[in-house]
C-alpha cells in the first residue's frame, strides 16, 4: 500500500500531532528524509558522529542504554546538536509493558527519556495501555510515539493481522502517535509517518537475519517516508560522503513519488 503523492509540507496540514507536523515540515525545509541508527557504545563517538552527520539527517536514532559511559549531561549535549543541525532525536526504546511501568520507564530512571527524546517507539502487544501510559508522560512535553507495525528481521511474528490491529490502536491516539516502524505503508491516510529501518544502498542480509532494502525500494515501492540507515553508513570508509549518497537516494525517490 503506497501513501499519497502529496508533499511532506502538504501532509503536515493533516496531522493532529504537533511533532508529526514538525517532522514533515523539517524534512521539506531541509530536503532530507534520512535517519541514522547510531548503535554506538561510547558517548564521545556518538556526539562526534551526530555533529558531523547532523546536517544530512532529519532524524538520529539512539539506543541510550548501550552506552558504556553514559552521564546525565549527555542527553542535553545531544539536544544542543539536534537544535544546531535541526534533526529529531528518536530513542529506540521499544517499550512493551503495562501502562504504569512504561510511564515510569519513559519519564524516570537514570535516562529520563521523556526530557530529551522527541520521539520514542513501542510494541502494541500489551494493548492500548502501553500507549496511554506513554501519552500521559509525553503529551505534556509535545513528544511523539511511533508504533512497531512491521520489523525487518527474518522470522518475526508481526503478521498482517497484527499490523492492522496496530493501525487501529494508533487511530485512537492520533494526537500522540505519529506513525509506524514498518516495511510498507500501512495506511493511505496522509498524516501517518512511515519509518523504515535496515536501509542500505544494496539489498542484503546479515548473519542475524536482518533484511535490508534500498532507499528506492523503501520509498518508491513500499511507501516509506523516512529511511533509516546504520551500518551501511557507519562502516563505510568515509561516513560523511556515504551519508550524502543515502540522503540523495532517499530524497530523489521522494521527489519521484511526488511526481506520480
Amino acid at each position: 500500500m503506497i501513501v499519497s503523492s502529496h508533499s511532506y509540507s502538504e501532509r503536515a496540514h493533516y496531522c493532529l500531532s504537533p511533532m508529526a507536523q514538525n517532522i514533515f515540515q523539517l524534512m521539506e525545509d531541509k530536503q532530507t528524509n534520512l535517519g541514522l541508527t547510531a548503535d554506538i557504545t561510547h558517548a564521545d563517538q556518538l556526539l562526534e558522529i551526530a555533529d558531523l552527520l547532523g546536517p544530512e539527517l532529519c532524524l538520529l536514532k539512539t539506543h541510550i542504554d548501550i552506552l558504556e559511559d553514559f552521564t546525565p549531561d549527555l542527553p542535553q549535549q545531544l539536544r544542543k546538536l539536534a537544535l544546531k543541525h535541526r534533526f529529531i532525536l528518536f530513542e529506540d526504546r521499544k517499550f512493551a509493558d503495562i501502562g504504569n511501568t512504561v510511564k515510569l520507564q519513559y519519564e524516570g530512571g537514570i535516562y529520563r527519556i521523556a526530557d530529551w527524546a522527541d520521539v520514542v517507539n513501542a510494541h502494541t502487544l500489551p494493548g492500548p495501555g502501553v500507549i496511554q501510559g506513554l501519552a500521559e508522560a509525553g503529551r505534556k512535553k509535545n513528544r511523539g510515539l511511533i508504533l512497531l507495525a512491521e520489523m525487518s528481521s527474518k522470522g518475526n511474528l508481526m503478521n498482517a493481522e497484527y499490523t492492522q490491529q496496530t493501525l487501529q490502536l494508533a487511530e485512537q491516539f492520533a494526537d500522540f502517535v505519529i506513525g509506524f516502524i514498518t516495511q510498507h505503508a500501512v495506511s493511505t491516510d496522509p498524516h501517518w509517518l512511515n519509518f523504515t529501518p535496515a536501509v542500505k544502498l544494496d539489498e542484503s542480509n546479515d548473519k542475524f537475519g536482518q533484511q535490508y532494502v534500498t532507499p528506492q525500494t523503501a520509498v518508491l515501492e513500499n511507501g516509506s517516508d523516512i529511511i533509516i540507515a546504520g551500518r551501511g553508513i557507519l562502516q563505510s570508509d568515509n561516513i560523511l560522503s556515504t551519508a550524502r549518497l543515502y540522503r540523495e537516494a532517499g530524497w530523489e525517490s521522494y521527489l519521484r513519488r511526488c511526481e506520480r
